[in-house]
C-alpha cells in the first residue's frame, strides 16, 4: 500500500499515511484539531475542509451547502487520500483560541473558608463552610528524628511513624514497600533529618514520600476541572494556599467527537477506550508541564492532583469502560473514585504523588457539579438555591442545607455552535453579541477577539434569538414571517433565513446566517434546559418566586445576557438579581478540595445528600417541555416581564 504525504494549512503541518487514509484521522495523528461532533460519521457536517491539491475520493453530503461545494468544500471524515494531498482548513472548522473560561467564582468562595488547623484538632465541630481547614490531599512535614540507642532501639519505621505522630493527630497511618525498602538506608545518610510526604487516602494517611533533608517550603498541587471541550489546569501552592497560574486547552479527545455519548460510542471499538484515555491524559500532562516550568517547579515537587468532571470524562481519565453510562439503568462503575497514584493514570507529577478524582450522583450529574455544589454554597444555604449549568449536558441542582435534588436534561449541541448553520464554538471571530433595529433591520454585532466574523456562538444566538423576537421577524411559534419589505430574509434549504452578514463581510468569504432549522435547533436546547428547571422545582412543590438565587455556572453562563435569556424562555422570569454568574464552579470547587480534605469529604456528602430525578422516565417532563416549544412559552403568564415587553 502506497504513502501519502498530507500537508495542512495554514499551520504547514506535515503526515505521512497509508492510502485510503481520511483526513480527519490524518489529521489527528498530525495533532490538527478540526471541528467533529460525530465521531468521524459524517453526521454532523462540522469537519469542512478545502482541498488545494491532489488525488483523492470524497462522498457526497447533504451537510454541505452548495455554496460550500462551488468552493471546494468537502467533509474530512468522508474523504480519503489517493496520493500527496494539501488540504486548507478554514477557519471556521479550526478548534483553535476558544474563549474558556478559567475565572472561579466571582463570589470568591475560596477566600476565608479555613480556620486554624489546630482548633479542629482540638475538637472543635465543623459545622460550617468557614471552618474547614487548610488541610491539603498531599501534606511535607520536615522531621528530626532521635537515632536509635540501646535504649531506643524502635525499628526504623516505627522511629518515623512515632515521629509523626508527635506533630500530627493521625489515627490510621500506613507506607507503601517501596519507602520502606530504602527506609534504614535514607535515614542513616540524611543524618536522621527527612521531610515526609502525607497524603489522605481512602480514609487513611499514607506516607507517601520520605526525602532527605528539609523540602518541606516546596508542596505542590494541581485543580483540574476536565470538561467534554476544555480541560483546566490550577498549579497551587499547598503550604500558601496560593494559584500561580492557570493554563486551558481543548481537551485532545474532541478528535473522537464533541459529545459524551459518540465517546462512548468510540471507547466501545477495539482500542478506543485507549485513545480515548491517551488524549485526555496527554492534554493534562502538557498543561501540567507548561504551567511548572513557567513557574520554575520540578515536577517531583508536584505531590497531589485534584480533579472534577462529569462522568465519562472521569471514567476516561482512569480508563474506566464507559458503556453502561448510555445503557438503561445508566449505572456508573463507581461514583466514588478511590483516590490513586498520579502515575497510575500516566499523570506526570512525582512517580508517587496522589490523583483524587471528586464523586458525581449519576451518569449524567458528574463531579463538575458536585464541585459547583461546594463553591457555591448551596449545600450550607438556609434559603433554597439553585445552580444550572448549561451545555450540551443541561445539569440542574435545587436545594438547601436540608435536601438536594438534581436532574441532567438534554440540550443538544445548538448552544455549542453544533448542529447551526452558521455556528462555531466561542472562538476569536464568533459573534457574541447581536442588536437588530426594529426600524431598518439592520445588525450591528461584537465579536470574541474583536476580529472579523466567521460564525456565531451560543450567547450570540440567544442574542440573535431574542432580537428577532422583540423586532417581529419571528413569530411567538418561532417561525420566520414572510415579509418582501425585509431585505435579509431569504430562502434556504433550510427553509427561510435571517442573513446576519453578507459574504463579503464575514471572515470566512460564506454569509453568516440564522436558518428557520437553525431556530428550531435553538428552541429544543432552550426548552430542554427551562423545562428541567421547571419539573425539578414542581417535583420538590416549589415555585421559581420561592427561590432565593440561581447560580449559573461554565463557561457559557458566563457570556450569557440574563434578559435575552428570559426573553427566548431559556431561564425563568425572575429579576436580574436573582442570578448570579459563579464562572468556572467546576475548577473552584477542585480547588478547594486540594487545599481542604475537610472539603474533599464534604463533596462526598453532598453527592451522597443529592437525590437524582431521571426526566427521561417522568412522563410531565414530556408533556411540559412540548409547550416549551414557543418564544419564549406556550403559558405566556410564566413570562409577565415578556409579556409586556412585546405588548401581547
Amino acid at each position: 500500500m502506497e504513502r501519502c504525504r498530507i500537508t495542512f494549512y495554514p499551520w504547514g503541518k506535515e503526515i505521512t499515511v497509508h492510502e485510503g487514509t481520511d483526513l480527519l484521522s490524518a489529521a489527528i495523528a498530525a495533532d490538527v484539531q478540526i471541528y467533529n461532533s460525530c465521531g468521524g460519521e459524517g453526521i454532523c457536517g462540522r469537519c469542512k475542509i478545502i482541498i488545494r491539491s491532489g488525488d483523492f475520493t470524497t462522498e457526497p453530503s447533504g451537510r454541505l451547502a452548495e455554496e460550500e461545494r462551488r468552493k471546494g468544500y468537502v467533509l474530512a471524515c468522508r474523504t480519503t487520500v489517493r496520493g500527496n494531498v494539501e488540504v486548507e482548513v478554514p477557519p471556521e472548522s479550526r478548534m483553535e483560541r476558544e474563549q474558556i473560561l478559567t475565572e472561579e467564582a466571582r463570589v470568591n468562595r475560596l477566600a476565608g473558608l479555613f480556620s486554624r488547623a489546630e482548633e479542629v484538632e482540638k475538637g472543635i465541630e465543623i459545622k460550617e463552610r468557614a471552618l474547614f481547614t487548610h488541610s491539603p490531599l498531599a501534606t511535607k512535614l520536615f522531621l528530626k528524628l532521635p537515632p536509635p540507642t540501646l535504649k531506643d532501639n524502635v525499628s526504623d519505621l516505627e522511629r518515623l511513624y512515632r515521629e509523626i505522630h508527635r506533630h500530627r493527630n493521625i489515627s490510621l497511618m500506613q507506607i507503601g514497600l517501596a519507602n520502606v525498602k530504602k527506609l534504614g538506608r535514607l535515614l542513616r545518610e540524611s543524618n536522621w533529618e527527612v521531610t515526609v510526604t502525607l497524603g489522605k487516602r481512602n480514609g487513611t494517611t499514607e506516607v507517601v514520600l520520605v526525602e532527605p533533608g528539609d523540602t518541606s517550603g516546596r508542596n505542590y498541587g494541581v485543580a483540574l476541572d476536565i470538561g467534554t471541550t476544555t480541560v483546566v489546569a490550577a498549579l497551587v501552592d499547598l503550604n500558601t494556599k496560593k494559584t500561580l497560574g492557570t493554563k486551558a486547552t481543548h481537551n485532545r479527545q474532541t478528535s473522537f467527537g464533541e459529545d459524551v455519548i459518540t465517546r462512548i460510542i468510540y471507547a466501545e471499538k477495539a482500542d478506543g477506550l485507549e485513545k480515548l484515555h491517551h488524549a485526555v491524559v496527554d492534554t493534562v500532562n502538557d498543561l501540567i508541564s507548561s504551567l511548572a516550568s513557567e513557574n520554575n517547579i520540578s515536577l517531583n515537587e508536584v505531590t497531589a492532583v485534584m480533579c472534577a468532571g462529569n462522568m465519562t470524562m472521569s471514567h476516561l481519565l482512569l480508563k474506566v469502560d464507559p458503556t453502561y453510562l448510555r445503557r438503561e439503568p445508566y449505572v456508573p462503575t463507581a461514583n466514588f473514585m478511590p483516590v490513586i497514584r498520579a502515575a497510575e493514570a500516566g499523570i506526570k507529577v512525582n512517580p508517587r504523588g496522589l490523583l483524587a478524582c471528586l464523586p458525581g450522583v449519576s451518569s449524567y450529574v458528574g463531579a463538575d457539579i458536585t464541585a459547583g455544589v461546594l463553591a457555591s454554597g448551596i449545600d450550607v444555604a438556609d434559603e433554597l438555591s439553585m445552580l444550572i449549568d448549561v451545555g450540551t449536558n443541561g445539569e440542574i441542582v435545587l436545594g438547601n442545607k436540608e435536601w438536594l435534588v438534581c436532574c441532567a436534561s438534554s440540550a443538544g449541541p445548538a448552544f455549542e455552535g453544533s448542529g447551526v448553520r452558521s455556528g462555531v464554538r466561542a472562538v476569536q471571530g464568533a459573534i457574541q453579541r447581536v442588536k437588530i433595529d426594529p426600524e431598518t433591520y439592520e445588525v450591528s454585532y461584537s465579536t470574541i477577539g474583536d476580529t472579523k466574523p466567521i460564525g456565531i456562538c451560543g450567547s450570540g444566538y440567544i442574542d440573535c434569538l431574542g432580537e428577532l423576537l422583540k423586532c417581529r421577524i419571528v413569530d411567538l411559534s418561532g417561525k420566520i414571517k414572510s415579509e418582501p419589505s425585509i431585505s435579509r430574509i431569504k430562502g434556504t434549504s433550510d427553509g427561510p433565513a435571517f442573513v446576519l452578514l453578507p459574504a463579503s463581510e464575514s471572515g470566512t468569504g460564506s454569509e453568516i446566517i440564522i436558518t428557520q432549522a437553525d431556530i428550531t435547533n435553538l428552541m429544543r436546547s432552550k426548552g430542554a434546559i427551562y423545562t428541567a428547571a421547571a419539573v425539578l422545582a414542581n417535583k420538590m412543590g416549589v415555585g421559581f418566586d420561592q427561590i432565593h438565587k440561581i447560580y449559573i455556572g461554565g463557561g457559557f453562563g458566563n457570556y450569557l445576557n440574563i434578559e435575552r435569556a428570559i426573553l427566548i424562555g431559556l431561564l425563568p422570569d425572575l429579576p436580574p438579581e436573582k442570578f448570579e454568574f459563579i464562572g468556572n464552579s467546576s475548577l473552584a470547587g477542585a480547588k478547594l478540595a486540594l487545599l481542604s480534605y475537610e472539603a474533599m469529604i464534604e463533596t462526598r456528602k453532598i453527592a451522597g445528600k443529592m437525590t437524582y430525578i431521571e426526566l427521561s422516565t417522568d412522563p410531565s417532563f414530556m408533556e411540559q417541555y412540548v409547550a416549551s416549544l414557543f418564544l419564549p412559552h406556550t403559558n405566556i403568564d410564566l413570562f409577565p416581564s415578556v409579556r409586556q415587553k412585546l405588548g401581547l
